[in-house]
């Protein structure tokens, strides 16, 4: 995924942040122990988030260790559950296809990142595509559409977000309870909505200069990247939807120790950076968990 999935740490308890933070490096020690060390380089926000919500209830157990990113002090981290197994699996295939689109997005020198880094990842890729070949071929069959799409340039926003949001539904494709599943399908579905049309209003600028296609600014007739007050307003209301459409779901099932952490995401983590792209001051993240959590990490 993009980066754009930030629980509200600032406003969260110092507990909930911590707990957040363990999780953070939980995901981090499972991605390494499944796949190597050069797995955890692709850990981030968007991959914890999904982390959680495929847990159970209960926080799992604990361990202590050190680490690259914390080679002198030990920090405390969850250990890995089937849920968190899951993530690691399916966070592998996202990356690895985010990785081979961004190879498609770009001219031969201007892919050499991409087509470097999916070269490094290819092992760990086709471990986690033969422990998941359900999610995978869901993966592929969705991004094959979104290149159709993106072939004929097509101008209906919904069209492309549709079948985004149609892949990240499928991380809850291998949620045993029914109900459970049902649920985080919905969820997920609205939230792979959201993270495509965040991530395309946060390219217009870039996509204008480059030329490359981008459904909001067909669906709106945007120039040179600039919104109109009245674009604007329809698409912040597109996306309100889909956060309302994520908070429904999100209601119907208990998340027990993850509440909330998952409410302050759906509630508030995701309007501040929706507006953030939208006002043009949205920043990605650097690895790791630096400023909101400086106090947190002074204390464990």
């Amino acid at each position: 995924m993009y980066g754009y999935v930030r629980p509200p740490l600032q406003l969260l308890s110092e507990r909930e942040t911590e707990r957040f933070r363990q999780v953070y490096c939980g995901l981090c020690h499972t991605l390494g122990e499944r796949y190597g060390q050069a797995a955890r380089f692709i850990l981030n926000y968007d991959f914890t988030f999904l982390a959680i919500l495929l847990s159970e209830g209960d926080e799992g157990g604990a361990a202590k260790a050190r680490c690259m990113a914390s080679p002198f002090r030990q920090h405390a981290y969850r250990t890995s559950t089937p849920a968190m197994v899951l993530a690691a699996d399916e966070s592998v295939i996202l990356a690895y296809w985010q990785l081979r689109d961004g190879v498609e997005d770009h001219d031969w020198l201007h892919g050499l990142k991409y087509r470097g880094l999916s070269k490094v990842l290819e092992p760990a890729y086709q471990k986690a595509a033969a422990a998941r070949p359900g999610f995978d071929a869901c993966t592929r069959e969705h991004l094959n559409l979104l290149a159709q799409l993106e072939r004929e340039r097509c101008d209906s926003m919904d069209r492309a977000a549709d079948t985004f949001a149609g892949l990240l539904a499928g991380a809850a494709g291998e949620i045993g309870d029914p109900v459970r599943q049902r649920v985080l399908h919905q969820l997920l579905y609205h939230l792979g909505r959201w993270v495509y049309l965040v991530d395309a209003a946060d390219d217009l600028k870039k996509d204008a200069e480059s030329g490359n296609y981008n459904p909001v600014a067909l669906r709106f007739g945007l120039k040179n990247g600039t919104w109109t007050p009245e674009s604007r307003r329809e698409f912040t209301a597109s996306l309100d939807h889909s956060i309302h459409m994520m908070t429904t779901a999100f209601e119907l099932i208990p998340f027990g120790v993850w509440t909330p952490i998952l409410q302050g995401t759906l509630y508030t983590g995701l309007f501040q950076v929706g507006k953030a792209v939208l006002d043009g001051s949205f920043r990605p993240m650097t690895r790791g968990i630096k400023k909101e959590h400086k106090k947190v990490e002074e204390t464990t």
